[in-house]
C-alpha cells in the first residue's frame, strides 16, 4: 500500500504542495516537459532551489508572460474576475487524462462551494479573484497531474497550520484564516501557531480538502522518498510542506 504523508506543520499552499510532490518523482524533468506543453497562456513553471533553516527544498516560481505571481497578483489580482464556467472551459482544453481534469474541477467545485457560503450566492454566481488567476489554475493542475504520477493509495495529512492576523485580498482586509480557507477546513484539524500571517491560503486547503482521507500522525509506513516544498517567506522554522512517501 503507497501512503503520501503530508506534514502541512508550517501550513499549505498550492505552490508548496507542488514543489513538494514534485520532489518524489523519478523523472522531474519529464514531467516539466509535459506540463510546459499544456495550453495554459504564457504560463510558465520553474522549480527553485531554496535553502531554509539548513534544509534544501523547491520552490515551485510560477511565471505568466514573464511576471511572477507575486506581481500579477500586485498588478491584476484585485481586478481579474474569474467564472467557474470560464475555469471549466479552461480545463477541458488540456490535454492530461479525463480523470485528471475532473480532479481539478473538483478542487474548484470545492472553492466555489467555499466562496458561496461565505458570500450568501451560488456557486455558478462566484467570480473568484485571487483562486481564479493563472498561477492558482496552474498550481492546481500541477498537483492533480503529480498526485496522478504518484498513485498514492491513501493521502494522510499533519494538522494544518492556519496562522493568524490579517490578509489583504479582492475584498479587503481579512481575519486569517481567509473566510473561504476557513470554510474549507472544517473538520480539519488546524492551530494559529505563534507566528503573525496567512499559512494555509484557499488554494491550499482546497486541495486537501479533495485529496486528504485521513488527518493525525504520520502512520506506520516504510518510508521510501521526502520532499521539501518551500514557501516564499521566512520564519525561524523552515517555511515547507514535506511530503514523506512510503508503504506500509
Amino acid at each position: 500500500m503507497k501512503i503520501l504523508y503530508l506534514d502541512c506543520g508550517m501550513g499549505a499552499a498550492g505552490d508548496m504542495l507542488a514543489a513538494a510532490l514534485w520532489e518524489l518523482l523519478d523523472d522531474r524533468e519529464a514531467f516539466l516537459e509535459e506540463f510546459a506543453a499544456l495550453p495554459l497562456p504564457g504560463v510558465i513553471m520553474k522549480p527553485e532551489t531554496v535553502v531554509q533553516c539548513g534544509i534544501v527544498g523547491t520552490h515551485m516560481s510560477v511565471q505568466i508572460h514573464g511576471a511572477t505571481e507575486d506581481s500579477c497578483h500586485h498588478h491584476h489580482g484585485h481586478t481579474a474576475h474569474t467564472a467557474l464556467p470560464d475555469i471549466e472551459k479552461l480545463i477541458a482544453t488540456l490535454a492530461i487524462a479525463p480523470k485528471v481534469q475532473e480532479t481539478i474541477r473538483c478542487v474548484y467545485g470545492e472553492i466555489a462551494a467555499a466562496e458561496a457560503h461565505v458570500h450568501g450566492t451560488t456557486p455558478e454566481q462566484i467570480h473568484f479573484h485571487e483562486v481564479g488567476t493563472l498561477d492558482a489554475i496552474a498550481d492546481i493542475t500541477a498537483v492533480c497531474m503529480l498526485l496522478d504520477h504518484l498513485q498514492p493509495d491513501q493521502i494522510v495529512a499533519s494538522p494544518v497550520r492556519v496562522g493568524h492576523g490579517q490578509v489583504h485580498c479582492a475584498h479587503g482586509w481579512l481575519p486569517i484564516p481567509a473566510p473561504a480557507a476557513a470554510q474549507l477546513l472544517l473538520g480539519v484539524p488546524t492551530f494559529g501557531g505563534t507566528w503573525e500571517g496567512e499559512f494555509c491560503t484557499p488554494t491550499g486547503a482546497a486541495i486537501l480538502k479533495t485529496m486528504v482521507s485521513q488527518y493525525g500522525p504520520q502512520p506506520p509506513m516504510r518510508v521510501n522518498r521526502l520532499g521539501y516544498g518551500m514557501g516564499k517567506r521566512s520564519y525561524p522554522a523552515a517555511n515547507c510542506v514535506r511530503a514523506i512517501w512510503g508503504v506500509l
